[in-house]
């Protein structure tokens, strides 16, 4: 690692502006990106803010046909909460299948996305249930955050402190986990929700995106024969050695048919 000042925020004040006052300073969450990150000298932060004392940003409340869940909350709280499970249980679902217990005991939520990673499973729940990011400084509508690979529309010094979820009426989550790091090489959020179906994809591209194909058609008829026959473009999917862009293009397909077959 490289040499860098730690700073244990007392308050979102705090953090906020220790973070828009340096800028090469990274706010830490759980750390489970950036810690390894650091280790293999691809960042050189000149300080780490860490929320961890932040207990504000804990917690989860249902109420007004939301959810909304606090930053710092972990996946496996989310995983685990009874609110959650009877609310939104697709929103469990993904967080219970996120990495392994020691990541789900450390990530959270707004770390997850914040950091935006291709293949990271939150923001396809995210963009597909229409979620609101609220931030120290505003609210942020899902389709207008996610902006490219490890890119948001977060400011310098704009620290996530919640992310709202409305309760949709149908809702499912299926992903194709690479096998050593469990990261979605294609994760596919389907949700019927109130103001319409919406199909979110993560791991395929360099960003989570709506299939807006998938959309049209099971808006038209929720059944998971409605997706036959719609063909994600390769243009644009990531293609290594996991997987190549004509594999994830199919799986975005299959795992669509699985969300809707769990959804009922």
């Amino acid at each position: 690692m490289y040499d860098f000042n730690y700073v244990r925020a007392s308050s979102l004040a705090e953090a906020a502006k220790q973070a828009k006052g340096e800028e090469d300073a990274k706010l830490v969450a759980g750390g489970m990106t950036l810690i390894p990150t650091l280790k293999l000298r691809l960042a050189k932060p000149s300080s780490l803010i860490d929320l961890g004392g932040l207990k504000d940003l804990v917690g989860i409340k249902v109420e007004g046909g939301k959810v909304t869940i606090g930053a710092m909350t972990t996946h496996g709280a989310v995983a685990s909460s009874a609110d959650v499970k009877r609310a939104i249980p697709a929103l469990a679902h993904l967080a219970g299948h996120i990495g392994d217990p020691a990541v789900r005991n450390r990530g959270t939520i707004g770390g997850s996305v914040a950091n935006n990673d291709p293949a990271a499973d939150y923001p396809a729940g995210v963009l597909a249930l229409g979620a609101t990011i609220t931030t120290n400084e505003r609210s942020i509508a899902a389709d207008d955050f996610f902006k490219g690979m490890f890119e948001t529309a977060l400011k310098p010094g704009e620290v996530i402190t919640s992310i709202s979820f409305p309760v949709p009426e149908k809702a499912a989550y299926m992903k194709f986990p690479n096998p050593a790091s469990r990261y979605a090489m294609v994760g596919v959020f389907v949700a019927k929700t109130a103001g319409g179906v919406r199909v979110a994809v993560t791991g395929a591209a360099p960003c989570v995106f709506r299939q807006k194909d998938m959309e049209a058609a099971l808006a038209k008829k929720w059944a998971p024969e409605a997706v036959d026959g719609i063909k994600q473009k390769q243009d644009g999917l990531n293609s290594d050695i996991h997987g190549s862009a004509e594999y994830r293009a199919h799986l975005v397909g299959v795992m669509a048919k699985r969300a809707v077959q769990a959804a009922g």
